[in-house]
């Protein structure tokens, strides 16, 4: 049996928002709780869930992690934060955004399953709908994109050699093709929405209602 671990990354200071956006209130818990139960779904028996927050509340105890971990400075930072703890026997790990409360079961299960199918990263995918301009002038061919979420799943062993660069990205699929690694898609889902702005809260309790 494979062992996975899931590392939710939830040390953003909530810039945009206008404040730690993963410990606001949604539907009566805080968005960090909904995404640390999202990731339970998939760790099996002999896996876990590492919480990686914000300095503040690092000796906070989080009752849907097994390990809490403070964040660092960028996104990379607290990825590696996060694998740093993650157990080495670990055969899969996956990365979830905290402030991604919506993300079902069935997703985290599509992407590690796909990554046990042999790929080296698998992330989740939805058509792009809007028309795209490049600022600097022109229609952008949507056709061949995506827009990506999370959760992202991965080989242990390449997302460890990914990060072993000390590289800095968005998006960890793209350090460990950047490795030569091969990363599949896999159909997201148009209701993992991302929490940005305040709106975004009354958009995901409606969501979470009509389940």
């Amino acid at each position: 049996m494979h062992e996975v671990w899931v590392i939710v990354v939830a040390a953003g200071s909530g810039r945009r928002y206008g404040g730690a956006k993963q410990y606001e209130l949604l539907a009566g818990r805080r968005v960090l709780d909904w995404s640390l139960d999202a990731a339970r779904a998939v760790t099996g028996d002999g896996g876990g869930v590492v919480a990686v927050v914000t300095p503040a509340h690092a000796a906070d105890d989080e009752p849907g992690a097994d390990v809490v971990v403070a964040g660092a400075a960028t996104r990379s930072g607290s990825v590696r934060a996060g694998l740093a703890v993650v157990p080495q026997g670990a055969d899969v790990v996956v990365v979830h955004d905290g402030a991604r409360p919506l993300a079902e079961p069935r997703l985290f299960q599509a992407v590690v399953d796909a990554v046990r199918a042999g790929a080296d990263a698998a992330i989740p995918g939805t058509a792009v709908t809007d028309t795209l301009r490049a600022r600097s002038g022109g229609l952008v061919d949507r056709d061949g994109l995506v827009a990506v979420q999370t959760p992202q799943a991965f080989r242990a062993s390449a997302l460890r050699a990914a990060h072993a660069t000390d590289a800095e990205s968005t998006d960890d699929a793209s350090l460990v093709e950047a490795e030569g690694g091969k990363v599949v898609v896999v159909d997201g889902s148009p209701t993992n929405l991302k929490i940005t702005r305040p709106a975004d809260l009354a958009i995901a309790e409606a969501l979470l209602r009509a389940r």
